[in-house]
């Protein structure tokens, strides 16, 4: 990749392999993902539990669990590799330059300590403000959230907010330097639909005020419907599909992302029942020879056991990785079926 291209991308994920080493052996949560993100793009990475999206993000953080590692691959920001950075200099990428939403808002406040205090706490480790300057913004970052009294909930602690207050609370610690990439792991789990749809909402203005790129982590492709610029669809640890949101959603190619599409429920098969993805997950321990898929996919051909497919473009947005799309290849230019 050429250095004028890199410098168009505020992040780029260059061939990422994590693996987690227990008694059991290695899990290979991660296997050769690739992406790039501009500055102001909104990506959301969506697959089940255990496809390998939280690793990715936490692998771009280099917060990893003791026994996680990366064991190939770069990740890049803003063109330089931080694979050789020191403590000082990933500690001061978070923050300032990076900043996550958690999945759990009730976690990953402390409880013994003010919701201000929290807040300031961030604000003073990665700016140069004084005390007064961090509890102003931190009382501005709340009130730029929605929530309401902002002087008088900074004293509060977080039992005392509502699920989705807390979570406008995380929000706002996390944009309260305004970082250059935010990322936003299952931001809107266990909250009701309304609030779901406010935190979207709020997410998708404040991108708009700051101008900051978002990667957005789900299992809900609904979610990210209208809100993401191009979506990855992940399994196994690896990417299956990308594409636009138009892509994904009305020309899936791929036989996992036309699952995930079956099992959502909209206004045309409300009074039909919804299609689950047979099977389990597979087994990150053992990962097969072949596509991560094959064991659940009613299209299966034999090659798909044996041989992992290639990512095909399939326009200048859509790629894929499924041996279907090279046999419809192969029937267009009439070869026949020549995979199965």
């Amino acid at each position: 990749m050429s250095t004028q291209n890199t410098n168009d991308y505020v992040l780029q994920v260059e061939d990422l392999h994590t693996s987690f080493f227990t008694d059991s052996g290695e899990v290979k949560a991660v296997n050769g993902v690739s992406f790039t993100l501009k500055p102001g793009e909104i990506m959301g990475i969506v697959g089940e539990s255990g496809s390998g999206k939280s690793v990715t993000a936490y692998s771009i953080m280099q917060i990893l669990a003791e026994t996680g590692r990366i064991v190939g691959g770069r990740v890049l920001f803003k063109g330089e590799d931080m694979s050789g950075w020191n403590s000082k200099q990933m500690q001061s990428f978070r923050g300032k330059h990076c900043s996550i939403i958690f999945q759990d808002p009730m976690t990953s406040l402390n409880p013994v300590f003010t919701i201000g205090s929290q807040l300031m706490e961030a604000i003073l480790l990665h700016t140069d403000k004084t005390k007064e300057q961090a509890r102003a913004r931190a009382v501005e970052m709340l009130e730029l959230v929605g929530v309401n009294e902002p002087q008088r909930r900074i004293k509060q602690y977080p039992y005392e907010l509502s699920g989705g207050m807390r979570q406008r609370v995380m929000i706002a610690m996390a944009l309260a330097c305004e970082p250059d990439i935010l990322i936003a792991d299952e931001p809107t789990t266990a909250l009701d639909v309304t609030i779901q749809a406010q935190i979207l909402e709020l997410m998708q203005d404040l991108q708009k005020k700051l101008g900051m790129a978002i990667i957005m982590v789900t299992h809900d492709l609904g979610v990210i419907a209208d809100m993401c610029d191009k979506i990855i669809v992940m399994y196994g640890g690896s990417i299956c599909e990308r594409g636009t949101a138009d892509d994904i959603f009305y020309d899936p190619r791929h036989e996992y992302t036309k699952g995930l599409l079956r099992s959502i429920p909209n206004v045309t098969n409300s009074k039909e029942r919804l299609i689950p993805i047979a099977g389990t997950p597979i087994n990150l321990l053992n990962m097969p020879k072949g596509c991560a898929f094959c064991s659940r996919c009613d299209n299966a051909m034999k090659i798909c056991l044996t041989e992992k497919p290639q990512e095909i473009a399939l326009s200048d947005t859509h790629m894929a990785s499924c041996w279907m799309n090279v046999k419809k290849m192969a029937m267009e230019n009439g070869k026949g079926g020549e995979t199965a």
